[in-house]
């Protein structure tokens, strides 16, 4: 006798909303639009979830993928053409960064497809397929559901976000959101597809067998070491076998600067000459995830070893050999199983921040006394969240303490994503204090989204540097280059403004003393401080890397080696 399993109907945008919270998502964001709106209503009617409700579709592409990387994965929703193009720059940096972002596009009716008609929110014409050509190239997956497909297409795309940690696209006809279809009754179940086994051993015995006859084994992890949730299995295979771990830039504060084993940041020239030594010179260096971008490499002055072992999130490559079918953390968790344990290796002491000296603490704000205050304001389980450049540079020089998280595009790199960011960080991990780190140009951006985050009566404490423009940029070409200037705002009463009766607290701080009295306030609401500062006053960290950066994009004959022209 053939049993089957009993199935129900429901109508398509319910399967699809029930499907996100399977998925774990909670928050949605997006920004409503006649296309989606019979979507949202369904949202409101169900009641599972939280409407963020951003400025605009930019922030909110930002804002969910600040969430996806605390919580895994998220969701976003769009109307067709006009939201769609709009967020697509920030679903770019989640598929720059390996980040799973659902994007849900309310579209054109099933019926305006059949017929043809002309619509608004397009180019007037009957290309119908134009925004998922575009998504197409920055998404792993794209699908127009339909009563046909929906079921089937929304458990691929959602399962294949999450495992494949990039992002996906579907769109959602307006005319059939409310349109029954036939639906199983089991939970999505977010599981990695088990790896090869014949493949997963050999390769677990290979990498096993590199490590234990290395003399200087060394493993340097990238972005895909968070994404795919291998730190614990990292750090039990260190303290197992006593091996030095470093990061790159794009994980700082991944790895626990504490611990041990943590080596430090390994940039190429960038780094420091006892961390380049040991990555590059070691007889087997296990390289999780690692991509060799401009801004994570030193500018290409990186010289990892050729003999390397490449581990990616589903493949391996050890010499000539390469393994399919391999996914991470089962890999991990066998070669931790399988390696011996060492009583002797590598350990290193911990070092103690640096205090500032009397004359960096006196007289105005500067960016070493800054960072220096920074550092001592830091505390264990602190969420950074860095805009790209100076507040970057300056995170990475911080050595944090257990159990932080730095959030930043050090790969994608748009300005402005740190303050939409911050909503989706603090919506994903309430509990956590979260310290946003952000430059005027690039608060400029964005800046409207700090409404919506007052409006959710979220709590972070915002550090803007105040000083007159786009300082990376100023490194790079264009010291005083006006195209490098910005207008001047009252940074520290926007919140007023943008969200009026708000307890905000708000500084305007000058000097390191009255930036430590800002530290010390109350932190029962949100906290902005505006830091002032020179306008060529900069981390040498960024100074050096946007020299390098220019080298590499202009060339031997390029305006950098004109006097004057670089910070």
């Amino acid at each position: 006798m053939t049993t089957t399993t009993a199935r129900s109907t429901m109508t398509i945008g319910d399967f699809l909303l029930r499907r996100l919270r399977e998925a774990g998502i909670s928050h949605l964001f997006g920004v409503a639009g006649d296309y989606n709106l019979e979507f949202l209503l369904q949202m409101e009617d169900r009641d599972e979830f939280t409407w963020v409700g951003n400025c605009n579709e930019l922030n909110a592409s930002y804002a969910a993928d600040g969430y996806a990387r605390l919580n895994g994965i998220s969701g976003l929703v769009v109307t067709h053409g006009v939201g769609a193009w709009s967020a697509i720059n920030g679903v770019a940096g989640a598929y720059s960064e390996h980040v799973p972002v659902v994007c849900v596009c309310g579209s054109l009716p099933l019926k305006a497809l059949d017929r043809k008609l002309l619509m608004h929110h397009t180019s007037g014409g009957t290309e119908y397929d134009d925004v998922m050509r575009g998504y197409a190239q920055v998404t792993v997956a794209q699908a127009r559901l339909t009563p046909q497909n929906a079921v089937t297409e929304i458990d691929r795309l959602i399962l294949t976000a999450w495992q494949r940690k990039l992002p996906v696209y579907m769109e959602l006809p307006s005319d059939i959101a409310y349109l029954d279809v036939e639906v199983p009754p089991e939970p999505l179940e977010l599981a990695m597809p088990p790896s090869d086994p014949e493949r997963l051993s050999t390769c677990a015995d290979a990498i096993v067998a590199r490590l234990s006859s290395a003399r200087s084994p060394v493993i340097l992890v990238d972005i895909d070491a968070d994404r795919f949730d291998v730190t614990g299995e990292l750090m039990e295979l260190a303290g197992r076998m006593q091996l030095p771990i470093a990061a790159v830039n794009t994980v700082k504060g991944l790895i626990d600067e504490t611990s041990p084993y943590f080596l430090g940041l390994y940039a190429g020239a960038g780094s420091k000459p006892e961390i380049r030594e040991m990555v590059e010179n070691s007889d087997c260096l296990l390289a999780i995830g690692v991509r060799r971008v401009d801004t994570t490499s030193g500018g290409f002055s990186d010289a990892l070893p050729a003999g390397r072992i490449d581990a990616r999130g589903d493949a391996v490559d050890i010499g000539s050999d390469n393994y399919q079918a391999v996914y991470l953390k089962e890999l991990l968790r066998r070669v931790v199983d399988k390696a011996p344990a060492r009583t002797s290796g590598y350990s290193r002491r911990a070092e103690m921040p640096q205090e500032p000296s009397a004359a960096v603490m006196s007289g105005p704000l500067t960016q070493a006394a800054y960072w220096s205050m920074v550092q001592d304001f830091i505390r264990e389980g602190d969420v950074l969240i860095a805009e790209d450049g100076t507040s970057e540079a300056g995170c990475w020089g911080l050595q944090l303490p257990p159990k932080c998280s730095i959030v930043t595009q050090a790969v994608w790199g748009s300005i402005g994503y740190s303050v939409g960011s911050v909503l989706g960080t603090l919506l994903a991990a309430p509990k956590r204090r979260h310290l946003l780190f952000v430059g005027d140009g690039a608060f400029q951006l964005t800046a409207q989204e700090v409404s919506t985050v007052l409006r959710h009566d979220l709590k972070p404490v915002i550090f803007l540097i105040n000083n007159g423009g786009y300082t990376v940029e100023r490194t790079i070409c264009g010291k005083q280059g006006h195209f490098n200037d910005i207008a001047n705002w009252a940074y520290a009463e926007l919140p007023k403004v943008l969200h009026p009766g708000t307890t905000a607290r708000t500084f305007v701080v000058r000097t390191p003393a009255e930036l430590k009295e800002a530290l010390a306030a109350p932190h029962d609401s949100m906290i902005f401080i505006e830091a002032v500062m020179d306008k060529y006053d900069a981390p040498q960290l960024i100074i050096d890397s946007g020299h390098g950066m220019a080298e590499v994009d202009y060339g031997p004959r390029g305006p950098q080696h004109r006097p004057g022209v670089q910070l």
